[in-house]
């Protein structure tokens, strides 16, 4: 892999600067793809004012960066960046980037889902909701563990 970016964060970013950054200068990409998560209003049908986001800093950067390796084993890619924010955030706010860049749509779509479902069950990242019954914490899904044990 050429290139890997990974950065942990409390600002916004822009999502399209961080895609075209991601294949400038990168010879045979035919294909890139993406994933924008957003945090939700609405969770288990609950209203969400808020989420605040925590992680450790340093090991949260190196795990991603495992799972960022552990996808260059798998598919031929020319470039992976992955942006997650911290800190307190509202609904709609992205919250997560993943996009990959390799010679063909087939493994850069499979490696930013492969990224994604392991950023949501391997990273070191704690979630508090903010709702009107009071903040609770986001445990880990059952869907999210079985999408990553597919793999």
């Amino acid at each position: 892999m050429e290139s890997v970016r990974v950065r942990v964060q409390p600002e916004p970013f822009d999502t399209g600067r961080e895609i075209a950054r991601l294949h400038e200068g990168a010879w045979g990409v035919g294909a890139v793809a993406s994933f924008l998560g957003v945090v939700r209003d609405r969770n288990d049908d609950r209203s969400v004012g808020s989420m605040r986001l925590e992680h450790y800093p340093g090991m949260t950067e190196r795990a991603i960066e495992r799972i960022v390796r552990d996808a260059g084993m798998r598919w031929e890619l020319a470039a992976v960046t992955v942006i997650h924010r911290v800190g307190e955030l509202s609904p709609g706010d992205p919250i997560v980037l993943v996009a990959a860049a390799s010679s063909h749509r087939g493994e850069a779509f499979s490696a930013c889902e492969f990224v994604m479902d392991y950023l949501k069950t391997k990273a070191p990242f704690w979630k508090k909701e903010s709702t009107p019954a009071g903040g609770r914490w986001v445990e880990t899904r059952v869907s999210d563990s079985e999408a990553a044990g597919r793999w």
